[in-house]
């Protein structure tokens, strides 16, 4: 079976590398292909970097908090540059100060992102939405 591309990164202006590098390292041991970005990655990155490896996901980190301004669009400029089917990912502290998660994540569902996890979730946890929403299961 070929292996599902995953494009990572933390976007915006946040610096936070040592969660990033441990998805990287769990992902790819989970038997994804991943191609990380790194740090303070632009939503262009992302896309341009999804369109250039015809990556499956999109799978975005935010620590900051300020994740909630950073994916803002992000759909939409993934649908002009032909990605109308990719699936959208976003995890961490994605946004500021005490607010209930239920809606945060109706937010973020509301901006186009498939799966919203919230702060400490484990990697296996983001290993089994994969695995289900790319028919692996």
């Amino acid at each position: 079976m070929e292996k599902k591309t995953l494009v990572l990164g933390v976007i915006g202006s946040d610096c936070h590398a040592v969660g990033n590098k441990i998805l990287d390292y769990a992902l790819s041991e989970a038997g994804f292909n991943v191609v990380n970005i790194g740090v303070l990655s632009p939503q262009e990155d992302f896309i341009n970097a999804a369109v250039e490896t015809n990556a499956d996901v999109i799978v975005v980190s935010s620590l900051y908090g300020h994740g909630e301004i950073d994916c803002r669009g992000m759909r939409e400029k993934c649908d002009e540059s032909g990605l109308k089917d990719i699936i959208l990912y976003v995890g961490g502290n994605i946004v500021v100060g005490k607010q209930e998660w239920e809606d945060v994540e109706k937010r973020f569902k509301a901006m186009g992102f498939n799966r919203v996890f919230p702060p400490g979730t484990s990697v296996d946890t983001t290993v089994e939405c994969l695995r289900e929403d790319l028919g692996l299961k």
